[in-house]
C-alpha cells in the first residue's frame, strides 16, 4: 500500500500531528520530470561515460542529460553525486549553478575526510539522529557516531558513498530522466531491514529538474532521504551567495541546540534572522548575534514548510541572484527544508574553477523530513514499515529574469 503525505499547512503546531510516509506523486500536473547530461550530447539525450574507479575497483560512470533548450544535468553512479548542473544568464551565457570537482578523487577525498556531501543523495536518514541511537517497536539501534555523539547523514558508509545502478528512463514525454536503484541490507550502518531505494532524475524541457524518491523495507525501520547540492547561482567559483535573494514558504522552524540536535520546540520565525516570508538577501543578516545563528555559524536550520495540504510539489523556496538574473525555485511533497550556507567550507577544497571553496560560496536547500524525528513524537514519523512506500517528489525549476 502506499499512503499519502498530509502536509502541515497553516496549522503551524497542528503540524506536530504525525505526517505519513509517503506521497502520491501527480505526474500528469507536473508533466514529466529529471536530467542528467554532457558537452556533446544533443537535446533529449542521455549519456554515460566513464569517470575512474574506486579503490577496490569499482568503476564509476558520469552520466549527462540535456533538454531541448540546452539545460544540462551531470551526474555520478558514485553517491548520485550531482557534479554540474548548466543554466543560462540574463544574457544567455551558460555556467554550472553547483559546487563540485572535476575528477572523482575530489568526491572521494571529500568523503574520507569526513564530507561536506558535495551533490550527494543522503541516506539512509539525512541530517541528524541524536545520540547515534534510536527505538522502534521497543528496540534500541545503534548508529555510528559520524557527528559525536550523534549521527549525520547516515553513518560512515552513508548511500552517498554506494555505487548506485543506473538506467534510462525510456516511457518519458519531453523529458529526459534516468533511475538510480540501490539495495541497503539489513543492518546497514545499524539501521534495520533491507532497503531498496528508487531515485529518480528527471529534466523535462521547461528546464525542471526534478529527484523522487521511492523506497520500501522488509522490516520496519526509519528514513530520510534528500540531495545536498551546493548553489550558486552566479556560477561554480564565483564567489559568496550572500547577495543571492532568499525565500522561504514557513513561518516556523526547529530550534537546536549547540550540537544543532532539535530541541523538539517548533518556533515562529517572527522577529528572527530565520524569518524569510519575504526575499532578504543570504548575507544580509548572515552574523546576526541570535543565538541559534551562533549555534550554527550562520544558517544550518530545517524550516517547517507552510502550503495547502495535497499530493504534489508546493513551493518551498525560491532563490535569485539579481546579478545573473539566474532563478531556482524549489517546489516538495516533504514537509521541511533544511537550508545550509555552507559553514564548513573552509578553502580546502577546489572546484573545477580553480577556486577553493569557503563559507557562502554555495546554499544547499535540502527538502526532508525533520532532523532527529525518531526522538521527537510531534514531528512527522519517518518510520517506515513493510506494505508501505516511500515516495517524495523535490523539483528544482530554474529560470532567469532580467
Amino acid at each position: 500500500m502506499t499512503s499519502r503525505l498530509v502536509s502541515p499547512a497553516a496549522r503551524p503546531h497542528g503540524l506536530m500531528g504525525r505526517l505519513s510516509r509517503s506521497a502520491t506523486l501527480g505526474l500528469a500536473a507536473l508533466g514529466a520530470l529529471l536530467p542528467s547530461l554532457s558537452h556533446a550530447a544533443p537535446p533529449g539525450a542521455f549519456e554515460a561515460e566513464p569517470f575512474g574507479a574506486l579503490a577496490n575497483g569499482q568503476k564509476v560512470s558520469r552520466y549527462t542529460l540535456r533538454n531541448k533548450a540546452g539545460l544540462t544535468v551531470q551526474f555520478l553512479s558514485y553517491g548520485g553525486v550531482i557534479t554540474a548542473i548548466s543554466t543560462p544568464d540574463k544574457t544567455g551565457k551558460q555556467a554550472n549553478i553547483v559546487l563540485g570537482f572535476p575528477t572523482l578523487e575530489g568526491y572521494t577525498r571529500d568523503s574520507a575526510e569526513g564530507g561536506l556531501f558535495f551533490g550527494a543523495l543522503v541516506g539512509r536518514y539525512a541530517n541528524r539522529i541524536a545520540k547515534a541511537s534510536f527505538d522502534l517497536d521497543g528496540r534500541t539501534y545503534h548508529l555510528p557516531a559520524t557527528e559525536p555523539p550523534n549521527t549525520l547523514h547516515g553513518g560512515r558508509n552513508g548511500f552517498d558513498k554506494k555505487i548506485w545502478s543506473v538506467k534510462k528512463l525510456s516511457d518519458l514525454s519531453n523529458a529526459t530522466g534516468a533511475e538510480l536503484t540501490l539495495v541497503s541490507p539489513d543492518g546497514d550502518e545499524g539501521f534495520p531491514g533491507t532497503l531498496t531505494v528508487r531515485v529518480s532524475y528527471i529534466l523535462d524541457d521547461s528546464n525542471r529538474l526534478s529527484i523522487r524518491y521511492r523506497a520500501s523495507t522488509d522490516r520496519p525501520t526509519v528514513l530520510n532521504l534528500t540531495n545536498h547540492s551546493y548553489f550558486n547561482l552566479g556560477g561554480e567559483g564565483s564567489g559568496t551567495v550572500e547577495n543571492h535573494v532568499l525565500t522561504l514558504n514557513a513561518d516556523h522552524y526547529t530550534p537546536t541546540d549547540d550540537a544543532s540536535i532539535p530541541t523538539g520546540d517548533i518556533a515562529k520565525v517572527d522577529g528572527t534572522p530565520l524569518d524569510f516570508r519575504t526575499p532578504h538577501r543570504i548575507g544580509e543578516r548572515l552574523r546576526s548575534t541570535f543565538g541559534q545563528m551562533r549555534h550554527a555559524k550562520g544558517y544550518d536550520h530545517n524550516w517547517v514548510l507552510t502550503a495547502p495540504t495535497g499530493p504534489a510539489p508546493r513551493l518551498a523556496a525560491t532563490l535569485t541572484d539579481p546579478a545573473s538574473g539566474r532563478t531556482l525555485s524549489v517546489f516538495t511533497t516533504q514537509p521541511g527544508i533544511q537550508v545550509y550556507t555552507g559553514n564548513s567550507l573552509d578553502g580546502r577544497y577546489a572546484g573545477p574553477s580553480g577556486r577553493t571553496y569557503r563559507q557562502t560560496d554555495g546554499i544547499a536547500l535540502e527538502t526532508q523530513f525533520f532532523p532527529d524525528s525518531p526522538h521527537h513524537a510531534n514531528f512527522p514519523s519517518t518510520v517506515l514499515r513493510p506494505g508501505e512506500e516511500f515516495d517524495h517528489t523535490t523539483v528544482f525549476a530554474f529560470g532567469v529574469q532580467p
